[in-house]
């Protein structure tokens, strides 16, 4: 499997991209309805970057015109004692194709597939939406991503919001909490402080500062990092990535000791009006299990629930369901998180950042 490596039919080729496609990868990736995020460019090379993961984004193009009608992210992951799986994408929700239409997507979607059998991958994940109506008995105990409109304005935004809402975010406020957007090291450091005590207060492994740090490089002016402040200590923080009009939260965390605060309330007020002001339509809060405690919050904002639908092959190339006993799974988890949150800070960040590279979640 070389660099080189393409798909013809009449119409299409479909070949792997390189740095030399970025900008027209993201050319079409700016003008396509459906694209999230985390299809620029920018994530793939920041996983190459940050954790040395070779990226496995593909272009479909058109034999006569050479130009772009489809693109698909994706992530080669080698895993010690696990051999090497193809994600599409890592360390995010979503990692679907995009193209003209959706002959074109499967044809996308079935190349990664062709991979997988002719290469030595042990397992592919495709990452899906399913942006079908859904019933809301069928989305019981489903994952789900989170997906706003947003206004032509944060005035407009704030005015649409029901009045608990509003207070809750002038509750945050009256408690004396500032907020505060950049991109700068210092906006990074202070994010990573937040975040790192939050992961391990939650039970998991953080991912490398580096990360964040190559993350924000990548996206540029389309990436900001929020911080909440109380008396000058940075509560809580979140960070955004954007794409053309549509813009996604990956990670946003509070300091658990300052929740009765409201941090949360001032820290997503404070982006969500920073992308209504600035041109974006659709904003995605990320993952959440239908009608659980996230869910709620994010709902509350005015977002509404869109089907997550994961694939996964395995090395012939055929779907896997699930086959492990979910009880079982969920008390190592629970036994794994117990004695993480029990870890000094520093322990957890540098055993973290040796082991997250390789969880692809």
């Amino acid at each position: 499997m070389s660099k080189g490596d393409t798909q013809q039919n009449n119409e299409i080729i479909i070949e792997r991209a390189s740095a030399i496609d970025a900008i027209s990868w993201d050319r079409y990736v700016n003008s396509h309805g459906f694209a999230s995020a985390y299809h620029r460019f920018a994530w793939l090379q920041a996983v190459k970057d940050a954790y040395g993961h070779e990226s496995f984004g593909i272009i479909a193009k058109n034999k006569e015109t050479q130009c772009i009608v489809g693109v698909m992210p994706s992530v080669l992951m080698k895993t010690p004692f696990l051999g090497t799986q193809l994600c599409a994408l890592p360390y995010c929700d979503v990692g679907y194709a995009i193209g003209d239409n959706a002959e074109i997507e499967e044809q996308l979607r079935q190349y990664l597939v062709q991979q997988v059998t002719t290469a030595n991958i042990t397992r592919l994940e495709i990452r899906n939406i399913n942006s079908a109506a859904q019933q809301p008995e069928s989305l019981k105990h489903q994952k789900v991503r989170m997906l706003m409109p947003l206004p032509e304005s944060s005035e407009a935004l704030l005015a649409g919001f029901k009045s608990k809402l509003r207070s809750q975010i002038r509750k945050a406020e009256k408690n004396g909490l500032t907020t505060a957007l950049g991109t700068e090291q210092k906006f990074i450091d202070e994010f990573y402080n937040v975040y790192a005590t939050n992961m391990r207060d939650l039970g998991s492994p953080v991912h490398a500062k580096k990360w964040f740090q190559q993350v924000i490089k990548a996206y540029g002016s389309n990436s900001v990092i929020g911080v909440v402040y109380f008396d000058g200590k940075a509560i809580g923080a979140g960070l955004v990535i954007k794409n053309n009009t549509n813009a996604s939260i990956p990670w946003a965390s509070t300091l658990r000791e300052y929740n009765k605060l409201a941090p949360n309330m001032l820290l997503y007020w404070s982006l969500l009006a920073h992308c209504a002001d600035n041109s974006i339509e659709c904003f995605d809060f990320g993952r959440s299990t239908f009608e659980e405690g996230t869910y709620k919050f994010k709902k509350q904002w005015g977002a509404e629930p869109q089907l997550l639908n994961w694939q996964k092959y395995n090395s012939a190339g055929r779907p896997i369901t699930e086959e492990i006993d979910s009880s079982q799974q969920s008390k190592l988890r629970s036994m794994v998180e117990s004695i993480w949150q029990k870890l000094p800070l520093s322990i957890t960040v540098s055993a973290g950042s040796l082991i997250r590279p390789y969880i692809s979640l």
